[in-house]
């Protein structure tokens, strides 16, 4: 057999080698990243179910499947860095921040998580959205203190991305993420505004049918 084509072979055994490799490290990843969002998803979940035991083993696994990747990243970035990589970070972003928000009133740092500051602070938008559910799961508990609490924290998040100017122009979708937030403050306020006015209806009322009682 000609030398030329003895090396080309053993130069394709390589390559096809390596090929397989990534494709298995690949396959690999993209389980981790969907199972970390679905998660974190589930995490969310048990949050608004108040089951925050559960949502912390949720979070905990996630934080560990987040931590590999971030391992396999540093001898494969072009295989992990990505938008289902992004989508899986951003789900866990929302989730610690949520829970943290919900058990203990204080906002979770990207560091302390370990998620890019693009990740984080989309995340951190879609807290918006949950916090709607918090508001309207407050107004069936006839709670509207705990309401108007939660859209003050709707209010908070917002105001304070609004205030980032320049971070519109380097983080892609956050402008239409906070396009959402803000129809949904504004539903919200509506639906609590709502609710306060019937509540008064219904107090002024039955002050009005105690005072036509007869002594």
């Amino acid at each position: 057999m000609c030398p030329l084509m003895t090396s080309l072979e053993t130069i394709l055994k390589q390559v096809r080698k390596d090929l397989k490799e990534k494709h298995e490290i690949r396959e690999k990843a993209h389980a981790q990243m969907q199972k970390a969002t679905r998660l974190s998803k589930q995490a969310i979940l048990f949050i608004h179910q108040k089951k925050f035991r559960q949502a912390n083993k949720a979070i905990t696994e996630a934080k560990t499947l987040i931590s590999d990747l971030h391992k396999t990243a540093e001898t494969y970035p072009h295989i992990i860095y990505g938008g289902m990589f992004s989508a899986a970070l951003q789900e866990y972003s929302e989730a610690n921040i949520l829970l943290n928000l919900v058990r203990k009133s204080k906002f979770t740092s990207p560091q302390e998580i370990n998620v890019n500051s693009t990740d984080y602070v989309l995340g951190l938008a879609d807290v918006i959205g949950e916090y709607r559910r918090l508001a309207l799961d407050a107004l069936r508990e006839d709670n509207i203190k705990k309401s108007e609490k939660c859209l003050e924290t709707m209010d908070r998040i917002y105001i304070e991305l609004l205030a980032m100017d320049e971070t519109y122009m380097l983080v892609p979708g956050l402008r239409r993420k906070s396009d959402i937030a803000r129809r949904i403050i504004e539903t919200t306020r509506g639906d609590i505004t709502q609710e306060v006015r019937r509540s008064m209806l219904e107090g002024y009322l039955k002050r009005f049918e105690k005072a036509l009682k007869p002594k």
